[in-house]
């Protein structure tokens, strides 16, 4: 895979799209380091947050609809990715309140 956005590289659609979000990122020094002050990393937060929701938003859209008998209940199969999506939230929300605790006993 090519590291920059070159005319001379072959990516597909999705590795250019993932090379240019983080050329984004890095532009508005979202992800250049990895220890930053609080607020930068409050206004993370809310990007990733953000970021979250247009994924729950793309998965909503794209995941057909019906159902699948999950403990022999019928289940909607959109809400698979959701339940996934809102566990990494979750995640990111704890490691939020874990680096607070952090911050705070420094």
């Amino acid at each position: 895979m090519c590291e920059e956005l070159q005319p001379g590289c072959s990516l597909t659609r999705s590795e250019r799209l993932t090379l240019r979000l983080i050329s984004a990122l890095k532009r508005y020094r979202l992800i250049d380091d990895w220890k930053s002050s609080g607020s930068e990393l409050d206004r993370k937060f809310w990007i990733a947050l953000a970021l979250y929701a247009v994924l729950a938003a793309l998965a909503w859209f794209t995941v057909g609809e019906g159902t699948i008998p999950i403990n022999g209940k019928p289940v909607e199969l959109r809400l698979l990715p959701m339940v996934i999506i809102g566990g990494m939230v979750l995640k990111t929300v704890l490691a939020r309140q874990a680096e607070k605790i952090r911050r705070s006993g420094q």
